[in-house]
C-alpha cells in the first residue's frame, strides 16, 4: 500500500520510525548513509551466550555466520545488532524493534545499505499459551513420562504451534520491515530461516550427549510440528511482505542434531564444536548460511 502514495508512505514511515527509534523526526540532523550490512536476529545468528552474566548480553561468536559473512564480503562496514534470546515481540529479552532501534541509533540504515538480514521467531509465544520453545525443554522435550506429543500444547507444556502462521508472522514483523524499506531503500531484506534440527514430519526428537549417548524422546511430535510451522510461516511471511527468504533448512538437510554428520552442536559433542552453544549451529553449519548469503547477496 506504500508504493504509489508517497506522502502517505512518508507519514507512515515516520510514525514507525518514532515507535522504533523513539526519536521521531530528527530535524536538521543529516540523514545517515547507512552500513553496507545490517544483521538482526536471535541466538541462531549471534551463536554465543554469556552464561556468567545475570543480564542479557548481546555477545557474538567469532565463527557465527555474520562473522563468517563479513570475512567473505571483506568489509568492516556492518552492524550486527543480533542478541541471544531475542524475539519478535515477546519479553523479557531483546525484541526485533529494540534491535532495529539500536541499528537506527548507530546510523546503520541508509541509501548505502546493501543487505539487511532478519533471523527471528523461534523464541516467541504463539497461540493460546505463554510457553516459549526453550522453556519447553524440561517440561516437554526432556519429559520421558508425559512425552512431547501434540497434546503438550493444549496442556501448556509446549509452545502452541497451532498459533503459528505466515499471516501472523508477517503482521508481527511488518512494522520493522516497512521501516527498513523506507530508510534503506536500496537494501535487500532477507528473512533467514532456521537450520534443520530434526527431520520434518517425524515423531522422534534426538539430542546428542557427549557424542556417544543420544537422548531420545520418542514422543516429540509437538516440537517437530513447531519447527515445521515456523519454517513454513517464515517463507509465507517473506512472500507477503515482499522480502526474500533464505531456506537454510533445505541447505542443512540431513545434518540435524542426531544425524551421522551433525552441523549443530549437541552437548559436549566432540564431532562438532565441543564448547559450542548446544542445539545451535557448529562452525560448519554457520558456514553454510554465510556462504549462501554471500553467493546470493554479498558479492
Amino acid at each position: 500500500m506504500f508504493g504509489n502514495s508517497g506522502r502517505w508512505a512518508c507519514a507512515v514511515a515516520m510514525a514507525i520510525a518514532a515507535a522504533v527509534s523513539g526519536s521521531g523526526s530528527s530535524g536538521a540532523d543529516p540523514a545517515p548513509a547507512g552500513k553496507e550490512l545490517v544483521v538482526l536476529g536471535d541466538s541462531f545468528t549471534a551463536n554465543k551466550w554469556d552464561f556468567l552474566s545475570e543480564e542479557v548480553q548481546c555477545v557474538h561468536g567469532d565463527t557465527a555466520w555474520p562473522a563468517q559473512l563479513v570475512r567473505l564480503m571483506r568489509t568492516d562496514d556492518y552492524l550486527d545488532a543480533s542478541c541471544p534470546g531475542a524475539s519478535i515481540d515477546t519479553p523479557p529479552g531483546y525484541t526485533l524493534a529494540m534491535e532495529a532501534r539500536k541499528a537506527d541509533k548507530a546510523g546503520a540504515f541508509g541509501p548505502r545499505t546493501k543487505l539487511v538480514t532478519l533471523q527471528i521467531g523461534l523464541n516467541d509465544r504463539w497461540g493460546a499459551t505463554d510457553m516459549i520453545m526453550w522453556w519447553s525443554l524440561q517440561k516437554c522435550i526432556f519429559n520421558l513420562i508425559d512425552g512431547c506429543g501434540p497434546e503438550a500444547a493444549e496442556q501448556g507444556r509446549m509452545t502452541d504451534y497451532r498459533g503459528v502462521s505466515g499471516a501472523t508472522f508477517a503482521q508481527r514483523i511488518g512494522n520493522v520491515v516497512t521501516y527498513i524499506k523506507y530508510y534503506a531503500p536500496n537494501a535487500r531484506i532477507v528473512l533467514v530461516g532456521y537450520p534443520e534440527l530434526f527431520p520434518s514430519g517425524q515423531d522422534t526428537v534426538c539430542i546428542n550427549l557427549f557424542g556417544i549417548a543420544p537422548f531420545i524422546q520418542p514422543r516429540g511430535r509437538a516440537a517437530i510440528e513447531y519447527l515445521d510451522r515456523i519454517n513454513r510461516a517464515q517463507r509465507e511471511a517473506a512472500e507477503l511482505l515482499g522480502i526474500d527468504f533464505l531456506d537454510t533448512r533445505t541447505s542443512t538437510l540431513g545434518h540435524g542434531l542426531c544425524s551421522a554428520e551433525p552441523w549443530l552442536n549437541g552437548v559436549l559433542d566432540y564431532r562438532t564444536d565441543i564448547g559450542g552453544l548446544p542445539f545451535h549451529p557448529s562452525t560448519r553449519g554457520d558456514a553454510v548460511v554465510a556462504n549462501a548469503l554471500y553467493e546470493r547477496y554479498g558479492r
